[in-house]
Order: C-alpha cells, then structure tokens, then sequence
C-alpha cells in the first residue's frame, strides 16, 4: 500500500532560531538522515545541525 505523503512533494522547514533549512529532498545525511526523509519520519530527539533547536523549534515553508 503506498504512502500517501509519497504522492506529495517534498517540503521545506525552518529553524526560528538560526534559519537553517530541512529539506526533504536533501535530507540531513551528515546526522543520518537520508535524502527523501519525511519531516514526520525524523526522530523527535533530532535537533538543527546549525545551532542544535529542538525539532518542534521549526516551521513548514511554503513552496511555490
């Protein structure tokens, strides 16, 4: 059965705190997340590689 969220395109997040940009495309391989990685399926105890915010620290950017 396939994923909804595979059906969608990838989005970007932002750090409040520093600006740093989670896209979903790119991943965060450097902290083994792997490109295509859903902002849903990172673990909640990942924090920003920038300035190390918690995950709930970020906001969804809109695209387009």
């Amino acid at each position: 059965m396939e994923n909804a969220a595979d059906n969608q395109p990838y989005r970007i997040w932002e750090c409040v705190l520093c600006g740093f940009q989670y896209n979903e495309a790119d991943g965060d391989p450097d902290s083994g997340i792997a490109p295509g990685t859903r902002w849903e399926d990172i673990p909640d105890d990942w924090s920003c590689p920038e300035c190390n915010a918690a995950k709930s620290e970020f906001d969804m950017r809109v695209v387009g």
